[in-house]
């Protein structure tokens, strides 16, 4: 989680702490940080957790396919057939064809018409 992201989330449970309701914890945190850095929403969410005394900072695992792609797998595969689509790959890897697509973004690999 980015550094961003967890001090909002400090800044959340500091307002909840003071007795703030959700909306106006985020209309602070807005005007101050930015319009754009948090929704009513979200605070109601974060807030929520805290209520069922859930304090926890991070995000909940989330069910689904996992983000994560075995790199060295990923090079061969690719190695072995330049044609595979991303959809062919995560199949292949057992997760999403999003994150396989990210994965080939960070080794600069594109495609280009089925090469």
């Amino acid at each position: 989680m980015d550094l961003s992201r967890r001090y909002i989330r400090v800044l959340l449970l500091h307002e909840f702490r003071l007795g703030h309701k959700a909306t106006e914890a985020a209309n602070n945190i807005c005007s101050t940080m930015g319009e754009d850095i948090l929704s009513i929403r979200t605070a109601q969410h974060w807030f929520n957790r805290f209520k069922n005394d859930n304090l926890e900072l991070d995000d909940l695992p989330r069910p689904g396919k996992p983000l994560e792609v075995d790199m060295d797998l990923l090079k061969q595969l690719i190695e072995q057939d330049p044609r595979l689509t991303s959809r062919c790959l995560a199949e292949q890897l057992g997760c999403s064809h999003t994150a396989v697509e990210k994965h080939l973004n960070e080794l600069d690999k594109k495609w280009r018409y089925g090469v």
